[in-house]
């Protein structure tokens, strides 16, 4: 990519896209964007030297890169509309435009390569594992989906060139086929983006193409309830993991002993290589005792030793957004979780049952997509059905336009929770000035929902001091 000394954003605020942003500006290249929307995010790569404006008008773009064409690689999210006045430009000004997916298959080229994919979780595991193994001292760098809390970034930069590279795999728009992985992770093969791929079986297929770009003597990490056809995709000596939270169904990989204690999780890690007993997990939640599994297993098979494992594990602090407390009291708490299926939904409502039993549980959720929310309508209205009291705010619609009959009143219906309603941002910053009523409350979701955060805590943590 040396090529190019100017790189030029399309959707630069995405948390994959930002990663890559930061990437080329610490390699020496001018780094600009484009975004819809000012977030703390774009304005945190501001804040870094990244020039960014708001609106789609070509003369918006920066004359360095409108004056120099072939020196500039244009990077494209899928999620920018196709009517974009500054997409066709370039088009048309035959800019060399690369989705990010691709540019990403480009930079691990030659690089050891770790690679989470599945539908649910692949952000958590796949920080886990870059912290695991910069914890222990390991020479890594990573692209994740998501803020990781211990490094404060979506990006780790690796010392040596040839260091190994953690990296996200996007199953949407098949991103993940750029990437060729020594090491794979497949968390889940839950349907999603079924707009993308119209049924279960084309996701599957596309895992299975996934699998079968494992290099030659890779390794496999596959939870146990993934479809079966996806690990004998895998390339023949490919090593192939199997794990999981129930032993009993035979994963080589699992969890025992599973306890929740304050904000923490502990648990024995049952490996080929032995039992490490009693691991905490600060970050709590099933699904993340789950997806520790994968990342201590990659971890190990790096050469982490047990007690570099298990005083990592104890340091990790999440990701941004999931599973994340914003607000502690003794009478009450305030979570946040970036959720937007329906698994992710019960695993994240189950997991706070458990930390916190017969508390009075209040969930404020945001549907992501029309099409995610017509095709998984039942899943989400049973498994929000776990909260005593369901708000629902508007789909967010992210890349689509509005389809008939979709909103979230489809939702609300057979949702089986006590209390349950439709509700305006400004209507649940209001209640959250004078109604006391609940002892736990989540804000779930994918789209904007995030923008109630900073207003929420600021009320809660006045009204509950």
């Amino acid at each position: 990519m040396k090529q190019f000394p100017y790189v030029f954003f399309l959707g630069i605020g995405g948390i994959g896209m930002s990663a890559l942003a930061r990437w080329f500006r610490a390699n020496g290249h001018q780094v600009s964007g484009y975004d819809k929307t000012e977030t703390p995010l774009t304005q945190a790569l501001a804040s870094e030297g990244i020039a960014i404006h708001y609106a789609d008008v070509v003369e918006n773009i920066p004359a360095e890169i409108r004056t120099h064409r072939a020196q500039t690689l244009v990077v494209l999210t899928p999620a920018i509309p196709a009517d974009s006045r500054e997409w066709a430009w370039l088009r048309a000004e035959n800019y060399d435009i690369r989705k990010r997916s691709q540019v990403l298959g480009v930079l691990t080229h030659g690089h050891y390569t770790i690679a989470v994919a599945g539908t649910h979780g692949k952000t958590t595991t796949s920080s886990m594992v870059a912290h695991l193994l910069h914890h222990a001292g390991h020479d890594v760098g990573a692209f994740l989906g998501g803020i990781a809390v211990n490094l404060g970034s979506n990006l780790l930069l690796p010392g040596a060139p040839d260091a190994p590279i953690v990296v996200e795999a996007d199953e949407y728009d098949r991103s993940f086929l750029t990437l060729h992985p020594d090491v794979a992770i497949v968390t889940s093969t839950d349907a999603d983006h079924l707009d993308i791929y119209g049924d279960q079986a084309a996701l599957i297929d596309s895992f299975r193409q996934f699998v079968g770009q494992i290099k030659p003597g890779g390794t496999l990490l596959i939870n146990h309830i993934a479809d079966p056809s996806v690990a004998a995709a895998a390339p023949a000596g490919t090593r192939i993991i199997r794990y999981g939270l129930n032993a009993a169904q035979g994963p080589e990989l699992f969890a025992a002993n599973i306890s929740a204690e304050g904000h923490q999780f502990h648990f024995n890690l049952h490996s080929l290589q032995g039992v490490i007993s009693n691991l905490e997990l600060a970050v709590p939640g099933y699904h993340n005792v789950e997806n520790m599994l994968a990342a201590a297993a990659v971890a190990q098979l790096q050469g982490v030793k047990e007690e570099e494992l298990r005083a990592a594990v104890a340091a990790y602090r999440g990701v941004k957004r999931r599973f994340e407390f914003v607000v502690t009291t003794p009478e009450h708490v305030y979570l946040d979780d970036y959720a937007h299926h329906p698994r992710e939904i019960e695993a994240f409502l189950r997991s706070v049952r458990a930390l916190y039993p017969g508390k009075r549980l209040r969930v404020i959720f945001q549907p992501h997509l029309f099409t995610r929310t017509r095709d998984f309508a039942a899943g989400f209205s049973k498994s929000l059905s776990i909260a005593d009291e369901v708000f629902l705010l508007d789909i967010y619609p992210a890349r689509e336009q509005p389809l008939p009959g979709i909103t979230s009143e489809i939702l609300l219906a057979d949702i089986t929770a006590p209390t349950k309603a439709i509700c305006t941002k400004a209507e649940i910053l209001s209640a959250a000035q004078t109604d006391n009523s609940f002892d736990i409350l989540a804000t779930v979701g994918a789209g904007d929902i995030d923008t109630l955060v900073p207003q929420l805590k600021l009320l809660l943590t006045e009204r509950w001091k």
